[in-house]
């Protein structure tokens, strides 16, 4: 498959005060040294709670955050992360992202008109003649009436807004669309209308997705791929079928044991994680995720766990599976 995003050692920390007495500096480390490709036409989900860095992530892709160290090279360009503002413009086209409220993404002042046709006309995709029947397109291809151009966001329900959302992204013909959080602030009537016209772009469009969400059912069923990320960090990667029905890392398990089931008699394991997430300004030693980990023992504490591909496309940066860390035996 073509590789149509390569993010290599992307790390992010923001400032967030200093210490007592007039000490250094303290640093939130958002994302620490995260990777992974993106081909064409392919959904990455990706997933983790609430303050783990996806937005961060995202928006660190799409250059709308600028990462301090790592690479993002989409296609055959050169690293976005080197390039000015003015060098970055012809390759926001290929990438647009769809925001996760509906309500505060869209400028209240403009008419939808105005709202899909800024990027046409910003980009210069059409002649300033063609520039409402082009609108009048892609309103159609998003599932509203052509004839709502002149009205204003607040005359539209949540569900609408996402679809002008939408419609504003498709304009300049993106290849990659980062979609955060797209359906969370949607009623759950609206939620499969709104996935099932994302998959239905991504089919006639070939588009691929980075599909940033917090809600599993949604991710498993949109996704081809799935990320697992804690406190800044990849911790599993897997194709979305492997990792829901075998996952590897104790805290992918922990995310799926939580997850409702609508079948009383297929009820699984719970597993109860002790503790609270680590603070991303000071995060702990060894494995990120051993203060919480109910397998956790002695490597763990001390270092950090490389990636390994345990089966095929099956990523897991954890010790259990590394036979070099005395783990891999009991797993197998």
């Amino acid at each position: 498959m073509e590789v149509l995003l390569r993010v290599e050692n992307v790390r992010k920390s923001f400032v967030v005060g200093r210490s007592l007495l007039g000490g250094k500096q303290q640093l939130l480390q958002a994302v620490r040294g995260v990777s992974f490709c993106l081909h064409r036409g392919e959904t990455l989900g990706l997933v983790g709670e609430s303050g783990c860095g996806k937005t961060t992530l995202a928006r660190t892709v799409l250059q709308l955050v600028r990462p301090d160290s790592g690479r993002v090279h989409l296609g055959d360009s050169p690293d976005l992360c080197t390039l000015s503002a003015r060098q970055l413009r012809p390759y926001r086209r290929r990438m647009q992202i769809i925001f996760q409220d509906p309500y505060s993404s869209l400028n209240p002042r403009m008419t939808i008109a105005s709202i899909v046709a800024e990027p046409l006309i910003i980009h210069r995709l059409c002649p300033r003649s063609e520039v409402q029947e082009r609108v009048k397109q892609l309103l159609a291809e998003v599932g509203l009436s052509p004839r709502a151009v002149n009205r204003f966001p607040h005359e539209f329900s949540g569900g609408q807004r996402q679809r002008i959302g939408i419609a504003r992204a498709l304009a300049v013909g993106p290849e990659i669309i980062v979609a955060d959080e797209p359906v969370s602030a949607l009623d759950v009537s609206i939620r499969s209308q709104i996935i099932n016209l994302l998959q239905h772009l991504q089919e006639q469009h070939r588009i691929s997705f980075l599909f940033v969400s917090h809600d599993l059912s949604v991710v498993a069923h949109m996704s081809h791929r799935v990320a697992v990320m804690y406190l800044g960090e990849f911790v599993e990667v897997a194709p979305t079928s492997k990792l829901f029905s075998e996952p590897l890392h104790p805290y992918t398990q922990a995310l799926l044991a939580a997850v409702p089931r609508p079948d009383p008699k297929r009820r699984g394991a719970k597993i109860v994680l002790t503790g609270d997430v680590p603070s991303p300004v000071n995060p702990p030693r060894g494995c990120s995720f051993h203060p919480r980990c109910p397998r956790c023992f002695a490597p763990c504490r001390e270092v950090a766990p490389r990636m390994l591909e345990v089966t095929r496309d099956h990523f897991v940066a954890c010790h259990l599976w590394d036979p070099s860390m005395g783990g891999a035996t009991e797993n197998k």
